[in-house]
C-alpha cells in the first residue's frame, strides 16, 4: 500500500507542479505584454518591470492552484488509465474509496499550499510590486512612518493618517508651502472622499499664516468647514496601489477591517464575503481531486488525454468565472456571505461525487 501510495504521489504532483509552471509562466507573459505601455515612464526601465512581474507570481499562483490541481490529476489519472494502470490496481483489491483516499491527501496537501501562499505571501508581494511600480512611474510614496502615509501634492505635503480599501481616507492633514517653503496654510479634515475629480474634505479645520504682515499681531487666521472641495494630483489609484485589494488580503487583516468598520457602522459585506472565500477557496483543491477521480475510469474510446486536459482546463474556467460571479452577485444584492462564497465549490462537489456514484453503480 505504501508503494502505491508513494506511486499516486510522484505522479500526481510532479503534473501538478508542471501545470502550475505552466500556467504561471502563460500569467507572466501577459503581465509582461500589460506592462509595456508604462514602460519609460519615469524610472520604470526594463529591470523593474520584471521584478514588478516576478513580484505578481505569488498572487498568480494563488489563483491557479486548484485549476492545477485539476489539470494535473485529469492528466496522471488519464495516463494510469490508458496504461492499465488503474485496472490492475482495482483488481489487485483496492477499491474506488481507498484511491479517492490517496488522492484527497494529495489534494489537502495543495490546500495547505494555497492558505500558506494566500496568507503570508500574496499580500506582501502584491503590495511590494504595486509600490515599485507607482514610485517609479507616478509620485514619490512613503508608507513607512508611524503616522500614516505621506505624499508630496506639488507645493504641499498631505499626511494620510489611515487609508481605507474603497480610497476614503481619514485624518488628513495638508501643508501648504509657498514658493519659498514657508508655511502657509494647514488643513486637518476629518475625513476625504473622491468624486467628481476631486477630494471632499469633512469637518475641515483650516489655519492660514500671514507671514507678509508683521504689523497685526495675530498672524494666524482659523476657519472651519463642514465640506470643502480640494483640488489635488492625488487620486484613489495612487492610494489604491498601496493597498492590497481584498480578495489579496489575508484573512487577519480582513477580520481587522470588517471590525474597525463594524464599529464605525459602515457596511461589511464585501469584506465579509471575501473573508468567506478566504477560507473557502483553497479547500476547491480537494474538491477539484474528487471531480477529477471519475474521468480516470471513463472507457479511453469516449475520449483520449487530450480530451480530458481540455475537459478539465474548460472545468476550472467554469469553476473561476463561477466564483467571480457568485462572489459580485453577493456584493450586490446582499446575500449571505457564506452562501456566495462557497456555492460554486458546493456545486462542484456534488457534480463530482454524482459521477463517482455512476462509475461505482455501473
Amino acid at each position: 500500500m505504501k508503494i502505491i501510495k508513494r506511486y499516486f504521489w510522484q505522479e500526481t504532483s510532479f503534473n501538478i507542479l508542471m501545470i502550475m509552471l505552466g500556467l504561471l509562466a502563460m500569467f507572466s507573459f501577459f503581465d509582461l505584454i500589460q506592462e509595456l505601455d508604462s514602460l519609460g515612464q519615469g524610472d520604470y526601465g526594463i529591470s523593474k518591470m520584471l521584478v514588478f512581474v516576478l513580484l505578481s507570481i505569488p498572487g498568480h499562483a494563488y489563483d491557479v492552484v486548484p485549476v492545477a490541481v485539476l489539470v494535473g490529476m485529469m492528466y496522471s489519472l488519464g495516463t494510469l488509465a490508458r496504461n492499465s494502470e488503474l485496472v490492475v490496481m482495482r483488481v489487485s483489491g483496492l477499491s474506488l474509496l481507498n484511491i479517492g483516499l490517496i488522492l484527497v491527501k494529495i489534494g489537502l496537501f495543495f490546500t495547505v499550499m494555497t492558505f500558506l501562499v494566500g496568507e503570508l505571501i500574496t499580500p506582501t508581494s502584491e503590495k511590494m510590486a504595486q509600490r515599485m511600480r507607482i514610485k517609479a512611474t507616478d509620485s514619490v510614496v512613503a508608507q513607512d512612518f508611524r503616522s500614516g502615509l505621506w505624499v508630496k501634492d506639488g507645493k504641499s505635503f498631505v499626511n494620510v493618517e489611515t487609508v481605507l480599501p474603497d480610497a476614503s481616507l481619514l485624518n488628513v492633514h495638508i501643508y501648504e508651502f509657498d514658493e519659498n517653503f514657508k508655511l502657509r496654510s494647514i488643513s486637518n479634515a476629518k475625513k476625504g472622499d473622491y468624486a467628481d475629480n476631486r477630494w471632499v474634505l469633512s469637518k475641515v479645520m483650516q489655519s492660514k499664516f500671514n507671514t507678509y504682515n508683521k504689523i497685526e499681531k495675530n498672524n494666524v487666521q482659523t476657519q472651519f468647514f463642514s465640506k470643502a472641495n480640494w483640488k489635488s494630483l492625488i487620486r484613489p489609484e495612487l492610494l489604491n496601489v498601496l493597498l492590497v485589494a481584498p480578495e489579496k488580503m489575508s484573512a487577519w487583516n480582513l477580520y481587522s477591517f470588517i471590525n474597525h468598520l463594524e464599529t464605525n457602522k459602515q457596511k461589511t459585506t464585501r469584506y465579509v464575503v471575501a473573508l468567506w472565500a478566504k477560507m473557502i477557496y483553497p479547500i476547491a483543491c480537494m474538491v477539484m481531486v474528487i471531480l477529477a477521480l471519475p474521468f480516470g475510469f471513463i472507457q479511453q474510446r469516449t475520449g483520449g488525454t487530450s480530451t480530458k486536459i481540455f475537459i478539465g482546463v474548460m472545468l476550472g474556467v467554469v469553476y473561476q468565472i463561477m466564483n467571480r460571479v457568485f462572489i459580485h452577485l453577493g456584493v450586490l444584492n446582499d446575500w449571505p456571505p457564506l452562501m456566495s462564497a462557497i456555492t460554486p465549490t458546493i456545486l462542484f462537489l456534488i457534480a463530482g461525487l454524482s459521477l463517482l456514484f455512476m462509475i461505482e453503480r455501473r
